[in-house]
């Protein structure tokens, strides 16, 4: 539902975009029964804004390939849709403190604990992001740019066999998508131990994050690369499934709900790392139950009368 609130007003302007330029001319009819490449080129031609993101890569399974893409070779989205992203890790920041919570208690929390828990740790995990910002910040604006526009370049600068210039760039990736797989560990370590330990220092977190890290690196890794594995999984599924550009009307509702499915399993699977991760921090440190923040709960007692 967030993503899809999210998304509604973008996808409704673009729908807009679409309507004006195709009017009420064949090529609108053509355009609706299956993909219209001439009518698409001149519209890609002639686009602006959020305009520019209506490309092929917009269609079932592409989509997936190129927010990879995006990520690893550090594109920069356009402000439309990194304005929704942005409000998206605002909300996903804001509901993360109280699904650590509820995970970490392991019994339910109901309305009123899961908000509270949200809101005490809304501003613990702003602080958090800050630290994270700055870490992507430096891996993407020096390290990527080392990597692809300095190293890479002249690794290959004397080779004449394209495949061997080809699995160079894959170990490019390979590096830096190590390294972003380290940085998120740590921060998604620091989150689970800010909320388990009840800590208000962010950076101290963090600390104890890499502490714990570093300490237990096969099974925190491990971990992570079940559920990696669990995620490709997914993807694999949907690139059997994933709907292409079909017509108007039954087969358009049917690919819809497709991909509301998929993006389901997406948050199963992300609601499921964090409990794995809480669990498995919680057994390696302490006892199953152990956290140190006291239940949100609305008194009971007689007491609760006279307030």
């Amino acid at each position: 539902m967030l993503t899809l609130a999210l998304a509604l007003p973008l996808a409704l302007t673009l729908r807009g975009m679409l309507g004006d330029h195709l009017g009420s001319s064949l090529e609108a009819g053509a355009a609706a029964d299956a993909v219209n490449h001439d009518w698409w080129q001149e519209f890609e031609a002639q686009a602006s804004g959020l305009g520019t993101s209506f490309t092929p890569s917009v269609i079932g399974f592409a989509a997936v390939l190129d927010n990879m893409s995006s990520v690893l070779d550090a594109r920069r989205k356009i402000a439309p849709v990194a304005g929704a992203a942005g409000a998206y890790l605002l909300l996903w920041t804001f509901l993360s403190g109280g699904i650590i919570d509820r995970f970490a208690r392991r019994r339910p929390t109901r309305a009123y604990g899961f908000s509270a828990a949200s809101g005490v740790f809304f501003f613990r995990f702003l602080r958090l992001g800050i630290l994270a910002g700055l870490v992507y910040g430096f891996l993407y604006v020096s390290v990527h740019k080392w990597l692809f526009d300095t190293w890479f370049p002249n690794a290959t600068r004397d080779l004449t066999t394209e495949r061997v210039a080809f699995a160079w760039r894959i170990a490019m990736y390979g590096v830096f998508g190590a390294l972003l797989v380290v940085a998120n560990v740590l921060f998604d370590y620091a989150k689970i131990r800010a909320v388990v330990e009840d800590r208000r220092s962010m950076p101290m977190a963090l600390v104890a994050s890499a502490r714990f890290v570093f300490h237990n690196p096969g099974r925190v890794f491990g971990l992570y690369l079940l559920n990696a594995l669990a995620f490709l999984a997914l993807i694999a599924l949907w690139a059997l499934v994933a709907p292409g550009a079909g017509g108007a009307g039954l087969s358009m509702w049917a690919g819809f709900l497709i991909a509301q499915v998929y993006l389901l399993g997406r948050l199963f699977l992300k609601l499921h790392f964090i409990a794995s991760q809480a669990a498995l921090f919680q057994e390696s440190l302490a006892h199953a139950g152990y956290t140190a923040a006291p239940a949100h709960v609305w008194p009971e007692s007689p007491s609760a009368e006279a307030i």
